[in-house]
């Protein structure tokens, strides 16, 4: 069969104003382009599991004119995140209309798998692995199924992992490469949209197919940079271990996500910077304790609070940056939040700093939350869920003291002179750093 992945990408503001003021501020535009052009680790994983006697190719959903060039495809696989997941049903809808089935799949479609079905052929909830290939066996003997279950559990093991298939992104002018080790993330924060919701438990893959992967990605990129498609990188710590070390072998620049919890390590930390990590995104939600209560279940993201700071000197002292993520309208926040976490950024001297409104993304306890108590805006608006839209009623402010109070904040923080001061500021302890990291760092490489 001829088989078509079309990767729904890119990062859309509906707020007027947001959208205007964020192409004027450097700071903000320079993630969300990094953001919008990684390869959809997904669609490759997909591509890894379908078998060699089927013709693939891989799209960008904003490579294609209208659909047509997908037209004579047997099958087009589309995945997407909510904020696009409506051009998405556009697309699967004009494809269907031309003859071209079509299967749905990603985050959305796990949580919503009904309203997925009304604009496919097919849908795969809970990941590809142990669906897929099910999926096309049947499409081929003429008895395709409506709904195909992922194994959820166990994904990286013998019989459901497939290695990514790299190649497919030959000739594209990618310089960043997707590997994930994990996912799921055991925190189980309210807000939190991430692969646990799909996954019966935290799995992470073994080391060696870890490295296996990234050595197969360098082989159709030149001099890449990695990020980790992870939830939360480093909750295993002997794993975090054995991986590191592993890492600092590869010669690779890496990015990935993770917890306060990992600054709380000098051991790790020190792996860390000798490992060829450049940047790791902590989600610290908040500075304030107040703001912080009932976000998971055994209140673990309320202590890190005070421990915010310390985390980022852990880390940065040691050439790592930091890019602090904070959460605008928790119901504990009332309009003094703004000018007190602008400070708090300010005396961090955090490299990078990410602002987002809370989400209610769907099958989220936040957003069934906010929905029994009547506080959703426009339900089922899915492309105001893109964390700077404001989709709810806020409990201690307006939503206009909420959409001001972050427009404020971009252009405090953002701005060419803020972004570089705060860059020159790290890249001073960066080279500190870099002769402690270089003799962590040969041992392992010899080894």
């Amino acid at each position: 069969m001829r088989i078509a992945l079309v990767a729904m990408s890119g990062v859309r503001v509906r707020t007027a104003e947001l959208a205007a003021l964020g192409v004027t501020l450097p700071g903000f535009v320079r993630r969300g382009k990094v953001i919008a052009s990684l390869p959809s680790l997904g669609l490759l994983t997909v591509a890894g599991l379908t078998p060699r006697r089927h013709e693939l190719e891989y799209f960008e959903v904003d490579e294609l004119e209208d659909g047509s060039e997908i037209a004579g495809f047997d099958l087009a696989g589309i995945s997407s995140f909510t904020a696009r997941i409506d051009d998405a049903y556009a697309l699967a809808d004009r494809l269907r209309a031309g003859g071209t089935r079509v299967a749905l799949g990603g985050l959305h479609v796990s949580r919503l798998p009904g309203e997925a079905l009304e604009h496919a052929d097919a849908v795969v909830v809970n990941g590809a692995e142990g669906a897929w290939p099910r999926l096309l066996e049947d499409l081929e003997s003429g008895r395709l199924q409506r709904l195909y279950e992922g194994a959820a559990d166990r994904v990286f093991e013998s019989g459901l992992y497939a290695t990514p298939r790299f190649e497919l992104l030959q000739g594209r002018a990618y310089n960043r490469f997707t590997v994930q080790t994990s996912r799921g993330c055991p925190r189980a924060c309210e807000l939190c949209a991430a692969s646990l919701r799909i996954t019966s438990r935290f799995n992470q893959k073994p080391v060696e197919k870890v490295i296996a992967e990234v050595r197969e990605a360098r082989r159709w990129f030149a001099e890449p940079f990695l990020e980790l498609a992870d939830d939360n990188s480093f909750i295993d710590r002997r794993w975090s271990r054995d991986f590191l070390r592993a890492m600092a072998r590869e010669g690779v620049r890496w990015f990935t996500e993770t917890d306060a919890s990992l600054a709380g390590d000098p051991e790790l930390c020190d792996l860390l910077a000798a490992s060829g990590c450049k940047q790791v995104l902590i989600g610290f939600e908040s500075p304030r304790q107040r703001d912080l209560q009932g976000m998971d279940p055994a209140g673990w993201k309320r202590l890190q609070a005070p421990r915010i700071l310390r985390a980022v000197d852990a880390l940065q002292s040691r050439g790592v940056s930091v890019n602090g993520c904070f959460v605008l309208g928790l119901d504990g926040q009332t309009p003094d939040v703004f000018p007190e976490l602008l400070d708090f950024v300010q005396r961090s001297g955090l490299a990078e700093v990410q602002y987002t409104v809370l989400t209610p993304f769907p099958g989220t306890p936040l957003h069934d939350r906010l929905r029994a108590d009547g506080r959703l805006l426009h339900e089922g608006c899915w492309d105001r869920c893109t964390l700077f839209d404001v989709n709810f009623v806020p409990r201690g402010m307006t939503v206009e003291d909420l959409e001001a109070g972050l427009r404020w904040l971009f252009q405090e923080t953002y701005t060419l002179g803020a972004t570089w001061r705060r860059l020159r500021s790290f890249a001073e302890r960066q080279r500190e750093a870099a002769a402690a990291a270089a003799d962590i760092r040969a041992p392992l490489q010899a080894g």
